[in-house]
């Protein structure tokens, strides 16, 4: 089987010449009969966690042209978690998108997919189960601990802990500013088992990270050194023709799960694992996440749902000597970029520091995971993670306290005669896909002041947006259908009582009228109308959260075929 890029480098003709000349600048004659390897880069100034990817991409290029390839870098759009507003889970489409028709448009035989902060990881393996040439992913890594009074600082968690004690007047706001330049100390992305950091774990279990690398410290050597091993692996990818689409199976997904659960990963994996599982067309429903995640053990004693950071899981054994505690729960089908299945990758895989990564027969909690809930709130299903949960809240009766949109809760959450207390339940919606516009990480609501001040630190909260995978607390959220998609979120009232019980997986209103009322005027009139340019788009082709939040006109794959000529 010849190389992809030989319909643009191969032979005689004009177009050849074109575009073998416009290339050439100075490349050897050979360089045009060897592999093509794009390295998608989401390097970028304005991604602080993503910024050291300029020089991972050189020791990847490294790699290729040892292998035998031809490295070019490909920038790709690049999305700042901390930065990018209105939120950055808006524009993950649209990174995949444009690097999904990018990798099809250009004379490329295979690509390393560098990411890092939350979003570049899930658009650049939703690009490329897409567009389905061969590919790897090569994460970024984590940052190292920083410390604040003696403290390590969980980058993210530590920002909503010490925000909230500013808040309560437990810390003086100098204090909490002074910790500011002592939160991030390196490059790399969070520290905690945020969102970065599971989707990078995640992606390994699923198969498409050479086994052992996720979570290596964005400043340790060894990255590099893996990242030149990518180069040269990627290059055997695409001899061996291993597109995402011959390796990336249900049995991919079902290990996915399974790392989830036993690293207590954030429940923005979910959404991720939907969208690209979407693009492959692998049959996997919100219903899996439960059935193959509830009874895996959390072994993973990090932050948030624990005391350790990424520096300490890389230095105990990292995602490897996690999964090995879980053999037997894992799918012996599960392939990984190697063409090895990922249980042959267990066997030299030791626990070094069993407080951080623990055993089996002493895990954290017995059955961690992601609870999928449903009831006449969430009849398309939420979730909520008990392991970030306050155990005698994961049974709870409350009032609701209903808030109509982000501008609306910042208005009145801390009003000293808002009727609140410890045991109402907080109530926000209009932040789904479609009604912020994009399902902002809002989820966990801050706490009302006044409730703070009784020493009050958590308190059950519904929404139809996202949270922090470095947030905690027990939240329900990714609601489905969303308010804006008429779900019954959009018809709760204050007052109305709510049930959890998360033992039973339900989430219900006891109310007799409830799915027989209007919606509010107010919440309508606060969702996203955009009129124009990408968000315009998005709005009008959104799906749920319990499908993945893709677009549908982008739900499976094109392949990598272009049949037109560009002159």
């Amino acid at each position: 089987m010849g190389l992809r890029s030989e319909q643009w480098y191969a032979g005689d003709d004009r177009n050849a010449y074109i575009h073998r000349a416009w290339m050439r600048r100075g490349t050897p004659d050979d360089a045009f009969r060897r592999p093509q390897i794009a390295i998608a880069n989401s390097a970028s100034d304005l991604t602080p966690c993503n910024a050291h990817l300029n020089e991972v991409a050189q020791s990847v290029s490294n790699g290729v042209y040892e292998a035998g390839g031809n490295p070019l870098n490909l920038p790709v759009v690049s999305l700042g978690e901390t930065n990018v507003r209105p939120t950055a889970m808006l524009w993950r489409n649209m990174a995949a998108m444009a690097a999904e028709e990018m990798l099809r448009a250009n004379p490329v035989d295979g690509v390393v997919l560098l990411g890092g902060c939350d979003k570049t990881i899930p658009a650049l393996l939703m690009a490329a189960a897409s567009v389905d040439v061969p590919a790897v992913v090569l994460p970024g890594g984590p940052m190292l601990t920083g410390t604040f009074r003696g403290t390590p600082l969980g980058c993210g968690t530590d920002v909503w802990r010490l925000s909230e004690e500013v808040r309560a007047g437990t810390l003086s706001q100098e204090a909490f500013n002074r910790s500011e330049s002592a939160m991030i100390r390196s490059r790399g992305h969070c520290n905690t088992m945020g969102t970065a950091s599971t989707m990078a774990l995640v992606a390994e279990a699923l198969g498409t990270v050479v086994p052992g690398v996720a979570g290596t410290p964005a400043p340790d050597s060894r990255l590099l050194e893996a990242s030149h091993g990518t180069g040269k692996l990627v290059v055997e990818l695409v001899e061996k023709d291993r597109r995402p689409s011959t390796f990336l199976t249900k049995a991919s997904f079902h290990n996915a799960i399974v790392a989830l659960a036993a690293i207590g990963g954030s429940t923005n994996a979910v959404v991720h694992l939907l969208a690209i599982a979407g693009r492959l067309g692998v049959d996997l429903t919100l219903d899996d996440f439960d059935r193959v995640g509830s009874g895996v053990p959390l072994l993973v004693d990090l932050q948030p749902a624990g005391r350790f950071l990424m520096e300490d899981f890389h230095r105990a054994g990292g995602l490897l000597a996690v999964l090995r505690e879980v053999r037997d729960l894992l799918d012996p089908e599960g392939v990984t970029v190697t063409g090895r299945p990922l249980v042959e990758h267990l066997d030299d895989a030791p626990i070094w520091d069993p407080e951080v990564i623990r055993t089996r027969t002493e895990p954290i909690i017995t059955e961690g995971g992601i609870a999928v809930l449903r009831g006449n709130l969430a009849p398309s299903g939420a979730l909520i993670k008990p392991a970030a949960a306050s155990a005698h809240l994961l049974q709870h009766r409350g009032r609701a306290v209903v808030f109509d949109s982000i501008e609306d809760f910042h208005a009145r959450v801390d009003d000293p005669d808002l009727d609140v207390d410890a045991d109402s339940v907080l109530v926000l919606r209009g932040c789904g896909p479609r009604g912020y516009p994009g399902m902002p990480e809002v989820s966990n609501m801050p706490l009302p002041k006044k409730l703070l001040e009784q020493g009050v630190r958590d308190m059950v909260r519904i929404c139809d947006g996202r949270m922090s995978g470095t947030a905690y607390g027990t939240v329900v959220l990714h609601v489905a259908p969303e308010a804006a998609a008429g779900g019954p979120l959009g018809l709760v009232r204050t007052g109305d009582v709510i049930v959890l019980d998360v033992a039973n997986r339900r989430i219900d209103v006891e109310a007799p009228d409830f799915l027989q009322r209007s919606p509010s005027t107010a919440m309508a009139e606060a969702f996203a109308a955009p009129k124009r340019g990408w968000e315009r788009l998005y709005v009008d082709h959104v799906l749920g959260a319990d499908t993945g939040a893709d677009l549908d006109f982008l739900l499976g794959s094109s392949g990598s075929e272009v049949t037109r000529e560009s002159h």
